[in-house]
């Protein structure tokens, strides 16, 4: 039952996401907490590794939530249920991506998805962020930790949008994590 849950959930995060994995993020948030796969805390790992190893984002997280959840069955489940989505949509379109291209619909469509994507993906890094901030067993937003690692986030932030390298970023995060936990020890 697991596991064609997890194939129905993915086939489903699969087929109505636009705009990528990270549009993806939201749906998976929810749908990780509706059937308590995850907790907040293991979906920010798992999200951490899923930008650290090769391959696209979204197979990497279901192939780590189907995993945690039920094993290699799971995994391949997961990875299954939201690529088979994607190729299936590929192959309609490229076949008739001519008429897609010219259509006032498909263009208005895509034309308001736009911004409804970007405001789920706000909605999500929020959340995210008071996860890894404010975890619910560790400090508070008053808490000396919470500054450092605010600025932590603000640095890397930076670094990103300076083109750095994200070895480099990925690296020098993990670097900064390390500290913190002896911070935290300490405080």
């Amino acid at each position: 039952m697991i596991l064609l849950q997890l194939f129905l959930v993915f086939f489903k995060i699969g087929l109505l996401t636009f705009g990528g994995g990270y549009a993806m993020l939201p749906m998976i948030q929810s749908e990780t907490e509706r059937y308590h796969w995850l907790t907040p805390e293991e979906l920010i790992d798992f999200i951490a590794i899923s930008e650290s190893t090769p391959g696209p984002f979204a197979v990497n997280i279901s192939t780590f939530v189907g995993m945690e959840t039920a094993g290699f069955p799971g995994a391949a489940c997961g990875t299954l249920g939201v690529t088979i989505p994607s190729f299936l949509v590929i192959l309609f379109v490229a076949r008739h991506y001519d008429q897609f291209r010219k259509s006032r619909i498909v263009n208005g469509c895509m034309a308001g998805l736009k911004p409804a994507v970007i405001g789920m993906l706000a909605a999500s890094l929020f959340s995210l962020v008071q996860t890894v901030l404010v975890p619910e067993t560790g400090f508070t937003w008053n808490s000396p930790i919470f500054y450092i690692s605010v600025l932590i986030l603000f640095i890397m932030g930076i670094l990103s949008f300076r083109k750095m390298h994200p070895i480099i970023i990925i690296f020098l995060s993990a670097f900064m994590g390390i500290g913190m936990g002896y911070l935290t020890e300490i405080l």
